[in-house]
């Protein structure tokens, strides 16, 4: 059955949506008893042992949240997100998109369940030769208990799925895939506006803070789009892209968050490349899980050294500069720039040991500007907003820095070397692609 958008309110939002949970963020978090049972799946309850941000508390001791209060807030925007794209679209301005009743409840699923699979500890795993957390998420969604919850909720598990998992083509609703997978994935979609306000709202930093209300008012349906804009949302637009530069170069990028991140991801890719772990025993895993299995298959010191705290120290920082340092992007090409850092080390005096010497280098990260402005007829990138593209590139170059960590205990050494900035000059090999 498909409906125009305007009906939504007599469709989906007429649901008995009367099972409430309390967010400190929202407030109440309104789901139908079916919703509810998902919430209540084991695969779900996982995710309340993944911390959203994982080694940030370390730096930022309130940023405890978990991937499960963030799921539900984005269910509860994508929620009145719907609701308000439903309201836009009886105006008559726009030409409604054409959902249906089970595609609409598919699309909320999805928001509920984007991270059924994401892997434990934030991104320290994003680098190595894995699945992805989407494709693992789908493949969840497919399969039983949640298959069966969805269709339970009156959505399509397939259709839900694919709106995660864009390798699936989908199901009964392959009309409704793009628009919905345009509305979950944006400058405004649903899981940045909660990301973005809960992280600094556990992190006690006012950077990340979003006018959510007018955000959603402002907002308009379309089909081949997801959503469009007009020229009053431009100031949105661009407090949404600095929050985001922002919380990354002083949360998400921190120091030591990196540090930690590179630690785990270190210690992770040895064992892999050891073949004491496989790649598939760290499908599934809670934070707690993941360092419990590091201890029992590697014995690594370096994720011993992050559960209790210690992290490395910051040796030097060096801007990317991707005509010199594209190699470094490659983990696997980086172990060995890294043992020909150390060995240069050793040569000046300096016992670096296997493993005492990490290179990090951030992971790829996007400033999505892809809207329509509907009142200046043009992109966003050709509006009247003062964010053009070289300022976002410039967003990109400052925070792309390239850390060396080296054990605390050989740090002081370092950092009294007379020779360290010949060691770490431009021309070494360890820095060339």
């Amino acid at each position: 059955m498909i409906i125009a958008m305007g009906a939504l309110i007599q469709a989906v939002l007429s649901e008995k949506f009367i099972c409430p949970v309390r967010d400190v963020l929202w407030g109440h978090i309104y789901f139908t008893p079916e919703l509810a049972a998902l919430v209540d799946s084991v695969p779900f309850k996982r995710l309340h042992r993944i911390l959203q941000l994982g080694p940030v508390y370390h730096v930022y001791p309130g940023a405890t949240h978990t991937r499960a209060s963030h799921s539900m807030g984005v269910y509860h925007l994508g929620r009145r997100l719907l609701q308000n794209l439903a309201e836009r679209g009886m105006d008559g301005s726009v030409s409604p998109a054409l959902i249906s009743r089970e595609g609409a409840m598919s699309f909320l699923c999805a928001c509920l369940l984007h991270d059924l699979g994401h892997f434990p500890y934030t991104h320290s795993l994003k680098d190595l030769s894995l699945r992805s957390h989407e494709s693992l998420t789908g493949a969840i969604i497919l399969a039983e208990p949640v298959k069966s919850l969805v269709g339970n909720c009156g959505a399509d598990p397939a259709l839900t799925a694919a709106i995660i998992d864009r390798e699936l083509s989908g199901g009964s609703g392959n009309t409704e895939l793009f628009f919905y997978r345009k509305l979950l994935s944006g400058c405004f979609d649903p899981d940045k506006l909660d990301y973005l306000n809960r992280d600094a709202r556990y992190c006690g930093v006012p950077y990340g803070v979003q006018d959510v209300d007018f955000i959603l008012s402002r907002l308009i349906p379309c089909p081949e789009r997801g959503i469009d804009i007009d020229s009053r949302l431009i100031p949105n637009v661009e407090a949404i892209l600095f929050a985001k530069y922002l919380m990354y170069r002083t949360v998400y990028w921190h120091r030591q968050v990196r540090a930690a991140t590179s630690m785990i991801k270190k210690a992770l890719l040895e064992g892999l490349e050891s073949k004491v772990i496989a790649g598939e025993e760290l499908y599934g895993l809670d934070d707690q899980g993941l360092f419990a299995l590091l201890g029992k298959k590697t014995g690594s010191m370096l994720a011993e050294a992050v559960w209790q705290g210690n992290f490395y120290a910051v040796a030097a920082e060096i801007p990317f500069i991707e005509a010199d340092h594209a190699g470094l992007r490659d983990i696997n090409r980086r172990s060995r720039y890294e043992e020909q850092l150390a060995e240069e080390f050793r040569r000046a005096g300096v016992p670096l040991g296997r493993g005492d010497l990490i290179i990090d280098v951030p992971e790829p990260v996007s400033f999505e500007t892809g809207l329509f402005v509907v009142d200046e007829q043009c992109g966003f990138a050709e509006s009247s907003s003062a964010f053009k593209t070289e300022i976002l590139n410039s967003f990109v170059n400052t925070l792309y820095t390239i850390r060396i960590f080296v054990n605390s205990d050989f740090c002081e050494k370092i950092e009294t070397m007379p020779g360290l900035s010949d060691i770490l000059k431009g021309d070494k090999l360890w820095l060339r692609s």
